[in-house]
């Protein structure tokens, strides 16, 4: 059987057409942004971080301490729009520090 052209496609591609047909893509997208924490919040407030995750499009993030909590507070647009840059703005629409 010879193929044509058009029906290769990347890896990529694949994975996310298989993810698609199985409804996995939102719970993909919601695991690799809390695996890229670290990267986008840094690591000082990544080593802080007691607890991390995403329920109705809000991410929810314990740290240790109220000064932390109040610092991250100050920056929370900052990382924000720093993850709807990278992950584009279906996955997340808020955060909330505890």
């Amino acid at each position: 059987m010879k193929k044509d052209k058009d029906d290769i496609q990347s890896v990529g591609q694949a994975i996310r057409e298989m993810l698609n047909s199985y409804r996995l893509t939102s719970k993909f997208d919601e695991t690799q942004l809390i695996a890229s924490w670290e990267r986008i919040a840094g690591k000082p407030i990544a080593r802080r971080t007691k607890k991390i995750y995403i329920r109705d499009k809000v991410l929810f993030v314990e740290l240790d301490s109220p000064s932390m909590k109040h610092d991250f507070s100050l920056h929370k647009n900052q990382v924000l729009e720093l993850f709807k840059k990278e992950f584009g703005t279906g996955i997340i629409a808020d955060i909330i520090a505890m």
